[in-house]
């Protein structure tokens, strides 16, 4: 299938709370599923919630071998995960860069959980339970943040910190202004 348009930031339904899925093992969700992996892999993203893209039901996709976004991160096994529950494990928190397909060539410095166990269920219904760290464990934080309504600069403690990516990163050794300019 085609890949769905992204909403982006200022969208009203990014700002809504997700309803959790009633029926499993349906063609309804198994289009929904399939329209959000074939989005999130043009988009070339790691993840992606159904409120991403106009759905209101809880469902997130994620997961990549390599991903141009994250070059340094490693691979995180694809998952669909339906009526996601987090769960941290212990208060260990940690701050690192977040983007965002909603968010377009933006980047935050967002404080995040270190240690999580996550749990839902497959399209078919069958439960999944796994306790994960790092950027695995921040990916899912940011994906079920959108099906609460919440996105990554929400979660911003210092505004310092948030910028567009070629402000943010590229040349960082660019030529002093001259007096009186930036």
């Amino acid at each position: 299938m085609p890949a769905r348009p992204i909403l982006r930031i200022g969208h009203p339904c990014l700002l809504q709370t997700a309803l959790p899925v009633a029926e499993f093992n349906t063609p309804a969700l198994d289009a929904l599923v399939t329209d959000m992996r074939d989005t999130m892999a043009a988009a070339d993203g790691a993840g992606l919630a159904a409120t991403q893209i106009g759905v209101l039901q809880r469902v997130v996709v994620f997961g990549f071998e390599n991903n141009s976004r994250y070059p340094e991160r490693d691979p995180v096994e694809f998952t669909v995960l339906v009526n996601p529950e987090i769960q941290p494990l212990g208060d260990e928190t940690g701050s690192d860069w977040e983007g965002c397909l909603s968010v377009p060539e933006m980047r935050g410095w967002v404080p995040r959980y270190q240690h999580i166990v996550y749990r839902g269920f497959d399209p078919q219904g069958q439960p999944i339970e796994r306790n994960v760290e790092g950027f695995h464990a921040r990916l899912v934080q940011h994906e079920v943040d959108h099906l609460d309504g919440i996105l990554y600069p929400q979660r911003i403690e210092d505004m310092t910190k948030f910028g567009f990516e070629k402000e943010l990163f590229e040349d960082p050794l660019k030529e002093t202004p001259a007096e009186g300019s930036c």
